[in-house]
């Protein structure tokens, strides 16, 4: 029998009135699916997306039951057992929001998916490793990963309008045309200053007074409950992890290598490269690595925060170059790949190279490759191979 402190609170949840503004990624998941799973940082909007989904599917509100794993009253409850009983009285619809917080949860949703004909959907921490939890489980799940927001979705939370998705060679090819027609619904360079700042988690919309305090809340409890729990990381070594973060947050990252890093740090350098791993799958920082055939086998990986606006909540002075650099890694990384580059400052999907920078960056770096380009902050309209950095923002 399900208790009913938790049928109560999946009926409060339920009912919850919910932002009008769908993610992106409501277009991309197939819900015809019967084991769904969404995996990204904490506060990117999957809960939303699980209530969201149950307001607007044609089912009874008592076909629907939505768990949180963290609750109290998840304590010492089986979800197979939990999974059954819902079954057995006749529930459709399963939602397991923080599923990494219940122990054994793939073999559980394993049997659940082969035993009973319901349609279940997850989410749980970007550091969730279902491939490594259960190979049968990742056979069985269709995993979808929620990135934070681009800026193309803060635009259209802020302002109320649409604005097209527009693929990277589009963007390359046709920035101009893009940045001239975004211009007439809206002032970029003011939404992108706003972005950097606050504009990359969807909380933001509850209090911007209090969204500083609410996003060092998301970086503790991913280090201190997140990554402790799924990694079993000492917990007095989780004092590291948060140094590094500070350390990203001031430092220009040319300046910023493994073995300063390590030193800093007080650790080793193979323990600081597992931590800066656990940090990255917990959506936290950018591991960037050199792209295959270059030769950067020597030079240490560039490492960045995971999006702009964790500088304004980790320091009062944050580097400038870093934020730059790391709103077109943020922005790209979700549907492309991102390596280090020797002769630039980064190379996407192994064939475009961008050097990253302010209004006055030139293409010297980049002479005499085809596919290189400048990615100009502060401008509003390019020209030729020099793309305003905020148009990178308009790729989901």
């Amino acid at each position: 029998m399900i208790s009913l402190v938790l049928k109560q609170a999946s009926a409060f949840i339920l009912a919850r009135k919910l932002p009008k503004y769908r993610r992106f990624l409501h277009q991309k998941i197939d819900f015809t699916e019967s084991l769904i799973g969404i995996k990204g940082a904490r506060g990117c909007g999957k809960t939303t997306l699980l209530l969201q989904h149950a307001q607007q599917c044609e089912l009874q509100p008592s076909q629907i039951l939505y768990v949180a794993c963290d609750h109290p009253a998840m304590v010492d409850v089986s979800l197979y057992d939990l999974s059954q009983t819902f079954y057995q009285e006749g529930g459709r619809l399963l939602l397991l929001d923080e599923i990494h917080k219940a122990k054994g949860f793939a073999i559980h949703l394993k049997a659940i998916r082969d035993t009973f004909d319901i349609k279940v959907i997850f989410s749980g921490s970007s550091a969730l490793r279902i491939e490594h939890e259960l190979a049968d489980l990742s056979r069985r799940a269709v995993v979808y990963e929620m990135p934070v927001l681009s800026l193309r979705e803060f635009m259209e939370i802020e302002t109320g309008e649409s604005f097209e998705v527009y693929a990277l060679p589009d963007i390359l090819e046709n920035h101009v045309n893009i940045a001239t027609d975004i211009m007439q619904k809206v002032r970029p360079i003011e939404q992108y200053q706003k972005y950097l700042q606050y504009g990359a988690y969807p909380f933001y919309k509850e209090s911007l007074d209090n969204y500083t305090l609410k996003l060092l809340e998301v970086i503790n409890l991913t280090i201190d409950s997140d990554l402790c729990g799924i990694y079993n990381i000492d917990p007095p070594k989780l004092d590291k992890l948060k140094k590094v973060l500070y350390m990203l947050c001031s430092t220009n990252p040319v300046e910023l290598n493994i073995s300063k890093l390590s030193a800093a740090v007080g650790t080793s350098r193979p323990t600081l490269m597992k931590y800066l791993e656990r940090m990255a799958a917990g959506s936290l920082i950018h591991n960037i690595r050199g792209g295959s055939g270059m030769r950067v086998v020597s030079k240490p990986d560039k490492i960045l925060l995971d999006n702009p606006n964790l500088f304004f909540a980790l320091c009062a002075s944050p580097n400038i170059g870093s934020i730059r650099e790391c709103f077109f890694v943020s922005q790209m990384s979700h549907q492309h790949q991102v390596h280090y580059h020797d002769k630039g400052d980064f190379m996407v999907d192994e064939r475009w190279v961008f050097e990253v920078g302010g209004a006055n960056k030139t293409l010297k770096q980049l002479a005499g490759n085809a596919d290189g380009y400048a990615a100009i902050d502060d401008v509003v309209v390019g020209d030729g191979k020099r793309v305003p950095l905020w148009v990178f923002g308009m790729g989901y």
